[in-house]
């Protein structure tokens, strides 16, 4: 605690002003979703059921081109929709609010750092996101209306298709065997250089790249842990000046508010964003699925009245080319007509 008052004093007096997060899962299990690779809860671990041949195929780009299914099924499980951002979530958005916020990288596929309201130019998705989908094979873009409907179609086995070539269709989620956004290297070189603090927070600091980041600042900058237990450099090489809150994310959260005055802004910014979040589910309601239905109706009117526009040219290419006159033909039946004339005519005496 006696590390988060200095840490409370420092940002209060403004010592901090370019504050970067690195989150990971463990800042979202409060929200009802599991991490990764704890023991026995883990999403992982869940993943038994699928008999996959190693438990990070799911991710794996390879593997989902061979069998979609085992991603599809952790999907409906962490889909965006079900879950609230959590109180680090608001924290996050509260450095926003006190503009001192210079970026958050975060390694979850949830969007909750959106959902909170933290602006998108703050915010970079080093593992992608559900934000945008396209198929694996031509890179069209789905509609995430309908990523979300195929996914509860059985007449498609819960799988999304691409409406132009049939294809696969993935979030823009960065798999095993793709390479990070270039939004996340551009942007880490420039707040590496510039950032003044940085708050490790709910990551097991295993996945390189961003496992590397912490390590990458410079000496001179302050680093904070908020983690059940020490990972990554901040066990294998830490600095005198680090700054170890070995607890729960939202406790972490909690504490840190109260001892920068900020408690009951971040109760109010909660209180609200649940408050926004009710009103969209009422205003939505059962709308949201008929809208969506109905969203699916006009892709396949569409699609069958391209269908029968084809067909309708088709049969106008056929029947021109039946009644199209043989000119060859017409010649032979002139020739023919010119012999018979001449055979009936009346010889001249």
């Amino acid at each position: 605690m006696s590390d988060l008052k200095t840490l409370a004093e420092a940002l209060k007096n403004g010592t901090y002003s370019r504050v970067v997060f690195m989150v990971g899962a463990g800042i979202s299990t409060g929200a009802g979703i599991p991490d990764f690779r704890s023991p026995g809860t883990g999403l992982y671990a869940n993943l038994s059921k699928l008999n996959l041949p190693y438990a990070e195929a799911v991710f794996d780009i390879e593997y989902f081109r061979q069998s979609p299914k085992a991603f599809y099924t952790l999907a409906g499980e962490l889909y965006p929709g079900k879950f609230l951002p959590t109180k680090f979530h608001y924290l996050i958005k509260l450095f926003e609010e006190k503009r001192l916020l210079r970026r958050v990288y975060t390694q979850n596929i949830d969007t909750l750092e959106r959902i909170a309201g933290v602006g998108a130019d703050y915010i970079v998705e080093a593992h992608g996101s559900f934000a945008a989908n396209h198929c694996i094979d031509c890179d069209a873009e789905l509609a995430t209306e309908l990523l979300k409907l195929d996914m509860e179609d059985e007449l498609v086995d819960g799988i999304p298709v691409c409406r132009q070539c049939g294809g696969y269709v993935k979030p823009d989620i960065v798999f095993f065997g793709e390479g990070l956004p270039d939004r996340f290297y551009d942007l880490w070189e420039q707040d590496c250089k510039k950032t003044d603090l940085i708050i490790v927070a709910g990551t097991s600091l295993s996945v390189y790249p961003f496992a590397g980041l912490p390590a990458a600042v410079p000496r001179r900058t302050q680093r904070v842990l908020v983690n059940q237990e020490r990972v990554g450099d901040f066990a294998s090489s830490p600095r005198k000046v680090d700054i170890l809150a070995l607890r729960a994310c939202d406790v972490i959260a909690d504490e840190l508010a109260e001892l920068c005055g900020w408690a009951d802004e971040l109760v109010e910014l909660i209180r609200k964003g649940k408050e926004g979040h009710e009103a969209k589910n009422t205003d939505k309601g059962v709308g949201t699925k008929e809208e969506e239905k109905e969203e699916k109706e006009r892709e396949k009117e569409k699609e069958e009245k391209e269908e029968e526009k084809e067909e309708e040219k088709e049969e106008v290419e056929r029947v021109k080319t039946e009644d199209e006159p043989d000119i060859d033909e017409i010649i032979k039946d002139i020739s023919k007509l010119k012999v018979a004339e001449k055979e009936l005519a009346p010889t001249e005496k």
